[in-house]
């Protein structure tokens, strides 16, 4: 495979996704996306990267990282084959879950991180999953708002942004406006 473009580096955010297979689901029930957001701490929380933005859709997912470690694609490689051999050996599949590697932006600007994280917990209502972010149990909105006290930290400098202020934020947008101004093909 050829080399990949994006460096990783440790004190850097990136907006990291992958898709399922020939765009393929990669969640088929609820307890898929619980065990993804356990092998997410198992695999990368507890090695050196911190998730400060998720977002998990039926075939895809988002993560916005903030990284201590040089290692991030060793500790992601090793995520993903736990995930789709998990996910064979239920479903009694075989073969490739994910469309290649994952994807990963190096995100450099402050106010493209905020911007993002408001793409990533949009994504369910662009999709017509539900009608509120806040309905969509598999993304970091609930917690952003205080909806659930997860265990994620907030992007520095989201601490000044109260939950309401937070939740006007997101709602006070034009979601075609958010999607084009972010670079994820689907």
């Amino acid at each position: 495979m050829p080399r990949r473009e994006v460096i990783f580096e440790a004190g850097n955010y990136y907006h990291v996704y992958n898709r399922g297979n020939n765009r393929q689901l990669i969640f088929f029930e609820r307890d898929n996306y619980i065990y993804f957001l356990r092998q997410l701490r198992t695999h990368l929380i507890h090695r050196g990267v911190d998730i400060i933005a998720y977002c998990l859709m039926p075939n895809h997912y988002h993560l916005l990282v903030h990284l201590k470690t040089e290692h991030f694609s060793n500790l992601m490689q090793a995520f993903t084959l736990s995930y789709t051999k998990a996910i064979n050996q239920r479903y009694k599949r075989v073969g490739s879950l994910f469309q290649g590697r994952f994807q990963a932006i190096h995100v450099d600007k402050e106010e493209y991180l905020l911007n993002l994280t408001r793409y990533i917990h949009l994504n369910p209502v662009e999709a017509n999953l539900v009608e509120k972010a806040e309905n969509w149990e598999f993304s970091s909105y609930q917690d952003y708002i205080n909806l659930r006290q997860g265990s994620l930290p907030k992007l520095d400098g989201l601490d000044f942004l109260s939950a309401d202020a937070y939740r006007y934020f997101l709602e006070d947008v034009n979601i075609e406006n958010v999607s084009n101004n972010l670079t994820f093909e689907e």
